[in-house]
């Protein structure tokens, strides 16, 4: 099976973790998990009041996760932790308050309640304006990730078992000398409910398989890695259990072979055709961040600075050519970031960032939407625990299908000079997310609409705006592939996102070309 007939025939019913009873999706009335969560939000949010807040929410909240990494027939290391409490946000003296626990009981709850009006009021003597929601609408229910088969059910020695297969696998390929395997598995599950009568109960899988494989060739003096190119997903055990990792694995080998032999790259103008295991990274690199309110506005700028798309684009700027289509939706079928409701409360959605290549609209949050004269929030609210404040996080944001069913085969043949990159590499990007410099795994040559053979010491270099104007071809929905990343970093102190990105094979025209052996 390859890897796109794999995902799309990846099934949507489920098990959970912790709370057999919770239903899958959205309901209009629920039985919660535990049957304290009401009592106990009750306590702090009438405690808020009557200390004055004008708004509180409280986020109750277990996060599991599990990693199990090996190398060739050893198993390295084993992790396995939990992290249980509550988060209580206030709104008093028109200023955010926050404050936190581990010990889940009425009496500390209140405790804590206190403590985050406390610190509001003390923070609203540098407030400059009071803050400004978004109105919502108040939900009691539920939402889970659509799982088949929960991670947190299967034994550690199974999942042990499968990643020592995948390094014998490659093993098996001549002249491969290593391979490392590991998987990781999060679970989170949280109850939200806030002063404007909303009680969420969710329940949000992710899971990460991955390797790597390397070849040590010491008559030429050469080292070759090369990592697997599926991404980690918004998915139950299945995805670790129905992939095609063998098949992976095994081309991964003779890939790292073929490296051996790659010749050095000639730098200079060259069409590109990216693989979307290389092209996500680029997107959420040069769009997902820059459309982030909070960096535009220069209120944000820790882990890769603020955003050149200022607010006067908004609506003209050219961000990209006429079939340059990128979306932002938090209901993508196992996207990293899907959720049914962000930590405002706020029901998920979609909406266009670019659309015909003209930069449109960026991702807000309750408080930021009305900087927009927006109506209501993007439900882009989220905290990565119970002790963390929820701020604005990057949505999965993913380039639309072309207008076309082009494949990639399509893409090649119809290209005279061209790189083809398949892979995430290294990359580096500046403050405003303008200038860019991206590698990859493993670059192929193409000549009169064939590929003549494997390249090294590749990266491509460019402006934002050019390079997505520079998109004359995108590939058809039956090509589209989801990347994505665990660890999205931002905010003082640094919070970690989990967020996705689809994208089919595109070809850019006149890319700059650098040789990496060869810049100084």
């Amino acid at each position: 099976m390859k890897r796109r007939e794999f995902l799309k025939t990846t099934a949507a019913t489920g098990t959970l973790l912790f709370i057999p009873s919770l239903p899958l999706g959205r309901s209009n009335t629920v039985q919660f998990s535990n049957p304290d969560f009401e009592k106990l939000a009750e306590a702090a949010l009438s405690s808020a009041r009557t200390l004055g807040a004008t708004y509180a929410d409280i986020r109750i909240a277990r996060y599991r996760t599990q990693s199990v990494s090996t190398r060739e027939k050893r198993v390295l290391n084993v992790s396995d932790s939990e992290s249980y409490g509550f988060g209580i946000r206030v709104i008093a003296r028109g200023t955010w308050g926050f404050a936190a626990s581990q010990v889940v009981t009425q009496e500390e709850i209140v405790k804590v309640a206190k403590q985050a009006v406390a610190i509001a009021t003390i923070n609203s003597k540098l407030q400059r304006q009071p803050l400004t929601l978004a109105p919502v609408q108040a939900y009691k229910t539920s939402w889970s990730t659509p799982i088949r088969k929960n991670p947190f059910d299967v034994p550690l020695q199974e999942k042990v078992e499968k990643l020592l297969g995948i390094n014998e696998e490659a093993l098996k390929v001549r002249g491969v000398t290593f391979c490392s395997s590991s998987a990781a598995f999060v679970n989170e599950h949280k109850f939200f409910a806030s002063t404007e009568d909303s009680m969420i109960e969710q329940d949000l899988h992710r899971c990460e398989p991955s390797f790597t494989v390397t070849s040590v060739n010491r008559e030429l003096g050469s080292f070759q890695t090369r990592n697997s190119y599926a991404e980690p997903q918004g998915m139950g055990y299945e995805y670790f259990e129905e992939y095609p990792w063998l098949e992976d694995v095994r081309q991964a080998g003779e890939d790292v072979m073929e490296k051996h032999k790659a010749r050095s790259v000639e730098p200079g103008k060259r069409d590109l055709i990216l693989h979307p295991s290389n092209l996500w990274l680029t997107i959420h690199e040069s769009v997902g961040h820059p459309t982030e309110l909070d960096r535009a506005l220069g209120m944000e700028a820790n882990y890769a600075g603020t955003s050149f798309l200022t607010l006067d684009k908004r609506g003209t700027f050219k961000f990209g050519s006429d079939i340059v289509n990128f979306v932002a939706d938090k209901t993508q079928k196992n996207g990293l970031a899907t959720s049914g409701y962000d930590d405002d409360g706020v029901k998920t959605t979609e909406w266009h960032l670019v659309r015909n290549g003209v930069f449109i609209d960026y991702q807000t949050t309750r408080e930021q939407a009305h900087i927009l004269g927006k109506k209501a929030s993007d439900g882009t609210c989220y905290a990565q625990s119970w002790n963390a404040v929820p701020f604005q996080r990057m949505p999965n944001v993913s380039l639309q299908p072309g207008p076309k069913p082009l494949r990639i085969s399509d893409l090649i043949a119809d290209t005279d000079n061209a790189i083809l990159i398949k892979g995430r590499g290294s990359y580096s990007i500046d403050h405003q997310r303008y200038n860019f410099q991206f590698g990859g795994q493993a670059y192929y040559e193409v000549k009169k609409g064939k590929i003549t053979g494997m390249l090294k010491d590749v990266a491509y270099q460019a402006r934002t705006p050019d390079f997505w104007n520079a998109c004359d071809a995108i590939g058809g929905a039956e090509e589209y592939y989801l990347g994505g990343s665990f660890n999205d970093g931002k905010g003082e102190p640094g919070q970690s996102n989990a967020v996705s990105h689809g994208c089919c094979p595109s070809r850019f025209r006149s890319i700059n070309i650098l040789n990496t052996a060869r810049t100084v």
